[in-house]
């Protein structure tokens, strides 16, 4: 075994002659230990927001979506495209074309999206989990339909000036996201064509990948075939301002944190300075026993490395347990019962990275506030044996 690392270990769990010091050890653990399940709980939390947002999305956007790089809308049946559709990882494509327009309803009217769908749209995405009232359907022998955002539900209108397309409203979705139930109007992609004055064009092309295809990889062979014509966007680069504005607050959380674990470990400082006084004659028999100046830091550097080395663990495995507790039994709530919200309690996803960098930080932070006291304090306490004045 190291020798500095086994005497280390010996003055960590050794009763020391002065109850302060284990004090102060005790409150620099613990406080290492709190600080560490903060971290892990928090990136948890915000994991579990990201996945919530992603599965309402999930009801609208496509695994993968494809636009025109330069301009609104493309040609549907050019090359690129008729070979991207042809992919054999892809299962479902859909076409659709989409502009602002200004829709009506009685007296009432609003500026909403207008999206035109072709058949494939329903099998693309799982749009009929967020219907709340009706049945999605696109067209008959009888009439075209279409199918609005709850927010958009009761405010439609046209002026007179504008280009007109009627359709009978036979369903009503909520995402629970406002960029969609407030504006949006699905509705045949003849119609939309009709309406925006194209022929056959569409401003996008989204995709739904066969069950068990690797996404990363699908995109990057879209990517290569589509070239410089068209952008290839994923779930999350979709509504990538929503996403990055999350991990922004993620990593805000995580920093601020960082730095209350800084003010817990700063106790180090003073358990290893108070440390190095007591064994003051402990040093100077190692010294008579062949023990050299840098074996000896390291030993008071091993001290605190272990200190902050077990909050870290201690703190992952709390923090751990309680997120999967809040998983099966939703410990914290939302709001009291009968709230508005989404969901009743806090969720939590636990990611290998997010815990793999809180003990990597931990650990960081908890040698720097162990090199400081041995790197200075230790050069007269530990060489000369004698206190500084």
């Amino acid at each position: 075994m190291n020798f500095p690392f086994y005497i280390a270990r010996r003055y960590l769990f050794s009763k020391k002659s002065h109850n302060a010091i284990n004090v102060i050890s005790l409150i620099s653990v613990c406080g290492v230990v709190v600080a560490t399940i903060a971290l892990v709980c928090a990136l948890s939390v915000y994991n579990g927001f990201n996945d919530l947002v992603s599965s309402l999305f999930s009801h609208f956007d496509p695994e993968l979506k494809i636009t025109a790089k330069y301009g609104k809308v493309f040609d549907p049946e050019c090359p690129e495209i008729r070979q991207i559709k042809e992919l054999p990882d892809i299962a479902v494509s859909s076409a659709t074309l989409q502009d602002n327009a200004l829709i009506r309803y009685k007296s009432r009217q609003e500026i909403g999206v207008v999206k035109g769908v072709d058949g494939n749209f329903s099998q693309l995405v799982d749009i009929d989990s967020v219907l709340i009232d009706g049945k999605f359907v696109l067209s008959d022998e009888i009439a075209n339909y279409a199918t609005l955002g709850i927010g958009l539900a009761s405010h439609l209108g046209i002026n007179s000036s504008f280009n007109l397309e009627y359709t009978f409203i036979t369903a009503v979705f909520r995402i629970n996201q406002q960029v969609y139930d407030d504006y949006y109007m699905i509705v045949p992609l003849q119609t939309a064509r009709k309406l925006l004055n194209y022929d056959q064009e569409v401003s996008s092309l989204e995709l739904r990948l066969k069950e068990g295809a690797a996404l990363s990889s699908v995109e990057k062979k879209i990517k290569k075939i589509a070239g410089d014509k068209f952008e290839v966007k994923n779930r999350y680069e979709q509504q990538e301002a929503s996403f990055k504005m999350m991990q922004v607050e993620k990593w805000v959380t995580f920093l601020i944190l960082c730095f209350v674990l800084a003010i817990a470990l700063f106790n180090i400082v003073g358990s290893l300075s108070m440390l190095m006084i007591e064994k003051k004659e402990d040093v100077k028999t190692l010294r008579n026993m062949g023990a050299n100046e840098s074996q000896i830091r390291r030993i008071f550097l091993f001290e605190g490395w272990m200190i902050s080395g077990f909050g870290a663990v201690i703190g992952i495995i709390g923090g751990i347990v309680l997120c999967l507790l809040q998983q099966e039994f939703g410990l914290i709530q939302l709001g009291d019962a009968g709230s508005n919200f989404i969901i009743d309690a806090y969720p939590v996803h636990i990611l290998f990275s997010d815990v793999l960098a809180v003990f990597i930080t931990v650990v960081t932070i908890g040698f720097l506030a162990a090199w400081y006291p041995v790197r200075y304090l230790g050069k007269k306490w530990l060489s000369s044996g004698e206190n500084p004045s």
